[in-house]
């Protein structure tokens, strides 16, 4: 069963308490930039560990320290709580990066 896709209203509610995640392509879109390709990699893997373990995946790549985020649930066609979980995590763990730019 397909879980239920996000309101307006909770959408903006969640952009208004993480600030640096947008809406793009229909999708919560974030982009992080780190002092290095090393820290980048780093978030990138304990992100990798989080998304497994809640069995929901992100689309992203890297480019050095670049890291390029989007959360969208394939199966309800939109985003969903499972994507402001996650990326609440990606904030937590981007937090613990100290030198995140």
């Amino acid at each position: 069963m397909a879980l239920k896709k996000a309101t307006d209203t909770e959408i903006q509610a969640f952009i208004a308490k993480y600030d640096a995640w947008r809406i793009k392509g229909g999708k919560l879109h974030r982009e992080y930039i780190f002092n290095d390709f090393i820290e980048a990699f780093g978030f990138m893997t304990k992100a990798a560990l989080v998304a497994q373990s809640s069995n929901h995946h992100p689309e992203w790549f890297n480019v050095y320290k670049k890291v390029v985020v989007d959360l969208t649930t394939h199966e309800s066609a939109g985003i969903t709580q499972l994507d402001f979980e996650l990326a609440a995590k990606m904030e937590q763990l981007a937090d613990l990066t100290q030198d995140l730019q």
